[in-house]
């Protein structure tokens, strides 16, 4: 991403310009702990990743939160909810939950508590 930075100025290219001005797509249901993980489906229909869309895909080789995409990438999580969308509608990528056991979550509500 620093290809797109200049010192001064902050970034070259402004988040909405990344996703053609849309504040919306299919990735708006995605919460900070879904599980990303690229499907290895090449893609179809003309669709070309763009270089962030692409660096997604590298990052979630391995299934990786929305959260850390969004940090990864160092772009604002609607951004990157619409270019997950984009790459989900294409079957990209697919969502998954983060698997949370029932004995972690009274950890944390007992840790609460304690506070």
């Amino acid at each position: 991403m620093t290809r797109w930075m200049d010192e001064e100025a902050g970034p070259v290219v402004r988040p909405y310009a990344l996703i053609g001005g849309r504040t919306r797509s299919s990735g708006d249901a995605l919460d900070l702990v879904s599980m990303i993980t690229a499907t290895g489906t090449v893609p179809t229909g003309g669709f070309v990743p763009g270089p962030e869309q692409e660096r997604i895909l590298s990052l979630v080789a391995t299934a990786t939160s929305v959260a850390d995409i969004a940090s990864d990438l160092d772009l604002p999580l609607g951004v990157v909810r619409v270019l997950l969308g984009d790459l989900h509608d294409h079957k990209l990528i697919s969502i998954g939950r983060a698997s949370t056991s029932e004995r972690i979550l009274k950890e944390v509500i007992n840790g609460l508590r304690a506070l």
